[in-house]
């Protein structure tokens, strides 16, 4: 198997399953226009988060890395009325973007974005008692995943989902040895989820678009 043919069934599951969406079409456009880096989730992923927030009646979303607003999309869409997706992005000019990707999705009213650095926002958010949020989407900078994950279980509620993206790294998240900040980090979440007696999780390894990856998510008990 290729990275190729990983793709190809990414193409194939979007065209059988997904209706045709012009408007997040643009919006990774946008992305593209204004030199974000191409690292949003896949259409794939998209849907599933925002199949999670659905099957679990989410009301109240934290997202950690808005990057362009693409996540934040497919999970506000899956919020009912009245929910909202508060969204952490630490660089002024995709923040930018992101809020004008969400005015062109028609989500503006369900996102709140807080530009700076996460640690930062995810502090002032649990000063101000903002949660309790009943799903978590950690997708920032890999290195500062066990402190995320701290923050996660400070702000969302029992029951809700927490879900880690990047935790594979092309297969390297099994290198004990290794050097790489981004592995580490990878592994630091493990060790965090795993060792937590208040989460039950799991993590699933994914190819398509994006190439050789996965998820980790867990439930917090």
């Amino acid at each position: 198997m290729s990275a190729k043919t990983w793709a190809a069934v990414d193409d194939y599951i979007v065209s059988s399953l997904f209706k045709a969406d012009p408007i997040l079409d643009a919006v990774l456009a946008a992305n593209r226009d204004h030199g974000l880096p191409a690292i949003d989730v896949s259409a794939a992923q998209g849907k599933l988060l925002s199949l999670l927030v659905r099957i679990g009646g989410a009301k109240k979303v934290l997202e950690i890395g808005t990057l362009g607003g693409y996540s934040t999309i497919w999970m506000a869409r899956g919020l009912p009325a009245g929910g909202q997706v508060v969204t952490l992005e630490l660089d002024q000019h995709h923040a930018k973007v992101a809020r004008s990707n969400f005015e062109r999705a028609g989500v503006s009213d369900k996102v709140e974005l807080r530009v700076g650095p996460a640690l930062q926002s995810l502090e002032a958010l649990a000063s101000e008692n903002a949660g309790p949020f009943d799903l978590v989407f950690i997708d920032a900078d890999k290195p500062n995943n066990p402190n995320y994950l701290t923050f996660a279980m400070r702000l969302a509620r029992p029951g809700a989902v927490i879900v880690c993206d990047n935790v594979i790294r092309d297969g390297a998240v099994i290198n004990e040895d290794g050097r790489d900040a981004n592995v580490e980090g990878a592994r630091a979440a493990f060790s965090f989820i795993g060792g937590d007696k208040r989460l039950e999780g799991t993590a699933i390894q994914t190819v398509g678009a994006k190439g050789y990856d996965g998820f980790a998510i867990a439930v917090v008990e």
